[in-house]
This record gives C-alpha cells, structure tokens and sequence, in this order.
C-alpha cells in the first residue's frame, strides 16, 4: 500500500490475510520510489528468514550429532569425530550466510 503524507510517498505492506501491517514503512519521493524500496526490503527479509532458518536448522543438526556421539569412543568409531566435524562446519557455512545477508539490508 503506498500513500502520500507529508508531501512524501510513503510505502507500507499489508498481510492479505489478516489486513495487518507487516515490516517497516519506505519513504521516498514517488509512489514508485517508495514501492521500490519497500519490494527490495521485503525480498532481502525473505532472504534473511530462509538463512535464519538454515543457520537454526544447522544448529539443531549440530546438537544432534554431539548428543548422538557423546558416549562414542573416537578411536573405535572416527566417523562420529567426522560427523561432529561436519555438523560444525555447516553451522559455521550458515552462519557466514546469515552475516551477507544482514549486511545487504537495504535500509541500513
């Protein structure tokens, strides 16, 4: 929803499904200007939900691993090292993403 206030353009989202407002308003010197940089913002909040998720979803897979090896002798069985190892370079992989993402944000 874009509306004038103020003599500025001011951008808004709104859910289909309850009418509530969602995000942060975009100002800008046109309808358009204004429509533009809340789609980019909106876009770039998608981008950081899915990478959230990913890092959140790494971490319990990481939990996983420690609580499943936790009894396991590293000598007798090396994979459960390797799986722990694993587990703990993918948080780390999600959480440099998670990091690009947040410094891309279009309103900072």
């Amino acid at each position: 929803m874009v509306s004038e206030r103020d003599s500025q353009w001011v951008a808004r989202a709104i859910r289909t499904d309850t009418g509530d407002r969602f995000g942060i308003e975009c100002a800008g010197g046109s309808d358009g200007e204004a429509a533009a940089r809340l789609t980019r913002w909106l876009l770039w909040q998608s981008q950081h939900t899915a990478a959230l998720e990913n890092l959140q979803a790494a971490e319990r897979a990481y939990h996983r691993a420690i609580a499943g090896s936790a009894f396991a002798d590293p000598i007798a069985n090396p994979a459960a090292t390797e799986i722990q190892q694993a587990s703990l370079d993918a948080v780390e992989a999600a959480r440099v993403r998670l990091d690009e993402v947040r410094g891309q944000n279009p309103e900072v």
